[in-house]
């Protein structure tokens, strides 16, 4: 059993340190609203693999979202790492981050057609396996993931990282 073990770890081990990890701006628009967001993959692998969303923390989409993508790209996955609040916007401040995901989560019908907006660059890239696709997301991001299960997002999953768990719609 620890030889077997031993040996996936390895196995693992040894596909990660070969990735070729790719990390692409992407800009799309969702009504008039230019969106910023990022797209990795492994150009190592052969053929569709599974798509991942990752939505951002309340800070906006920054290098920490970028590289939880490059993270998941090094996994296997196509990950796109989104932007919730349009035209790449950032916050340094708490107060403007506030501003941010509560501008977002009192407008819950813009926040989904957002999501919509990514999720249709995901599943158009052309090394995403369309009928498999999951969305994670961190703090704010983990709100938004949780959200956009219980609106019936087509996803096959979605896993929230300390994400708000308050809803109008239980």
């Amino acid at each position: 059993m620890r030889n077997l073990i031993a040996f996936i770890s390895l196995a693992l081990f040894a596909g990660v340190a070969q990735a070729a990890v790719k990390g692409e701006e992407v800009t799309y628009k969702q009504g008039d609203t230019t969106m910023t967001g990022y797209i990795a993959y492994d150009d190592k692998i052969k053929g569709k693999r599974p798509g991942v969303l990752v939505v951002h923390e309340w800070w906006g989409h920054n290098d920490y979202v970028r590289k939880r993508a490059d993270m998941l790209a090094e996994l296997g996955y196509v990950a796109f790492a989104i932007d919730m609040y349009g035209d790449g916007k950032t916050a340094d401040h708490p107060s403007d981050a506030g501003k941010f995901a509560g501008e977002v989560r009192s407008n819950m019908p813009v926040a989904e057609a957002r999501f919509q907006a990514a999720l249709k660059q995901l599943e158009n890239h052309p090394m995403t396996d369309r009928k498999k696709t999951a969305a994670i997301g961190y703090c704010f991001g983990g709100g938004v993931v949780l959200e956009m299960a219980r609106r019936g997002v087509n996803l096959d999953g979605v896993v929230s990282f300390h994400g708000s768990l308050p809803t109008d719609n239980p």
